[in-house]
């Protein structure tokens, strides 16, 4: 197997992120539109290695209120992920799963913040299946918590946390829906050995 450098494996990791991002988001529309019962469209995924530092900006605002869906990864990788909505976004999501009128607007109960986690269980496990399905690598997902707040808020969680493996992140936007496209966002935040095993396993090496 040849080295390749630094740039080279990035822009190649980054080639296949995007191949990981349209599989998982086909895997994702589909899981969803089976669980809603609605014929779901899906645009082709934008892929990009994002600073930790810098997350939150590339996002929205950082006082902006969205819902974060987060999970630890294990076995032949370790790390943790986070799956992010828009409150709009969610709260139409929930209205749909739950058979309201799009326009109802009250804050999440329980039942609400089940389902969300619900949701983003499946869209994270269509990811976690499509990168598995590439590396080979067995990869096991934690029961998910769910989180409401301001946006610095949650991503201070993987912004600390990835601080110790790395600078970057992989991050994906997924737009979805029917009549009213939804725009989520999945983190993948690799532990520094297990980003070496996903280099490795994908043949790249430095």
């Amino acid at each position: 197997m040849g080295k390749f450098t630094l740039e080279e494996v990035n822009d190649m990791y980054v080639d296949v992120l995007r191949e990981l991002g349209n599989i998982g988001a086909g895997n994702a529309t589909t899981a969803i539109s089976s669980m809603l019962g609605i014929r779901i469209d899906m645009n082709v995924p934008k892929v990009e290695l994002v600073e930790a530092s810098k997350l939150g900006s590339a996002i929205c605002p950082e006082d902006e209120i969205i819902v974060g869906i987060f999970l630890e990864v294990q076995t032949d990788i370790e790390g943790s992920m986070m799956f992010l909505l828009k409150m709009d976004s969610a709260q139409y999501l929930v209205n749909k799963l739950m058979g309201r009128d799009i326009s109802y607007q009250k804050e999440f109960d329980e039942m609400d913040l089940s389902a969300l986690k619900e949701i983003g269980n499946i869209i994270a496990a269509s990811y976690l299946s499509a990168l598995s399905t590439i590396t080979n690598l067995v990869i096991t997902p934690s029961i998910p918590y769910i989180s409401v707040d301001m946006a610095a808020s949650i991503l201070s969680v993987p912004a600390i946390q990835f601080g110790q493996f790395g600078d970057n992140a992989l991050l994906i936007e997924t737009e979805f829906g029917d009549d009213v496209m939804i725009n989520g966002y999945f983190i993948l935040m690799p532990e520094q050995d297990s980003y070496d095993k996903i280099l490795t396993a994908l043949g790249l090496s430095i």
